[in-house]
């Protein structure tokens, strides 16, 4: 089974589905990984705040796949967006993964209370340029960061890696991430279990007609939209099932159905707000 890959505006492609390990302990997450790259995942997205770069570095080692085969994403936390500290940071994550370079480095969250997430985005760039990032782009920022890092520095981010799923689906920041050729990727991308999207009939109906599980149609729902998806899981047998969703697709009125479960207000949100995050 071939995942697509999509291009991103740096001339780099990117697998459209892959495999994320937030609150993945980092005992399992050696095992996890490696049974995610045995199924056939080749994208990994990781984070500096996960404690679990040890373990996705571990099953990269042991699992005897060509790095030029893997696409590894990890994140700058928060408290080290001063000074120097993006390239320390990143310098400390690529040890700890066992790799000269990450495909994809994120600003994890602006925090803009802090107001120096323009200093961290520069501070990106010059990691891209000294070859220690491929790719870099930012999570959780909203049109008016993302206007600012842009504004300021002339510099597009890749991907900007949202919460987004049936109940909340961001369209201020995907409509203008669009207009800039930036691509959204989905974080929680099923609601994180945190309300019922797959009893609703709008993903119900659509599962019970084409024989997939409520999940592979929302995995699918955002395939279709285009986002780049990395859902989670630690049992095998949910790895292998949300990997089969290239074999359908749902129609027009069906993916107009999901659409319908949005909150503009912006009342799906599920997690934190990013304005509140510091």
């Amino acid at each position: 089974m071939t995942v697509p890959d999509m291009q991103l505006n740096d001339g780099y492609t990117i697998p459209q589905l892959g495999y994320g390990v937030f609150r993945v302990p980092p005992a399992d997450t050696e095992r996890a990984v490696s049974e995610a790259l045995e199924l056939g995942y080749r994208h990994i997205d990781t984070a500096a705040i996960y404690g679990n770069e040890e373990g996705v570095g571990a099953a990269i080692a042991s699992s005897g796949i060509a790095r030029g085969d893997l696409f590894v994403t990890t994140k700058l936390w928060n408290d080290r967006h001063d000074g120097d500290e993006p390239q320390a940071a990143l310098r400390e994550s690529l040890d700890k993964l066992g790799l000269d370079q990450v495909d994809l480095y994120l600003v994890h969250w602006p925090t803009p209370a802090r107001d120096n997430y323009v200093n961290a985005w520069m501070r990106l760039i010059e990691l891209r340029d000294e070859g220690l990032a491929r790719s870099i782009g930012v999570s959780n920022f909203l049109v008016p960061h993302l206007d600012r890092i842009v504004t300021e520095t002339g510099e597009l981010p890749a991907v900007d890696q949202i919460e987004l799923h049936p109940a909340h689906q961001q369209r201020e920041v995907t409509t203008w991430a669009a207009q800039h050729g930036i691509r959204i990727e989905a974080w929680g991308p099923l609601g994180q279990g945190k309300y019922d999207l797959f009893g609703t009939p709008a993903v119900a109906d659509a599962a019970a007609a084409h024989e997939k599980t409520p999940a592979q149609v929302v995995i699918r729902w955002h395939l279709q939209h285009g986002n780049i998806v990395f859902p989670k899981s630690v049992r095998r047998e949910r790895l292998a099932e949300n990997l089969h969703v290239f074999d359908f697709a749902l129609t027009d009125d069906q993916i107009a159905a999901i659409d319908a479960l949005d909150h503009p207000d912006g009342s799906g949100r599920v997690s934190a707000d990013p304005n509140e995050v510091n």
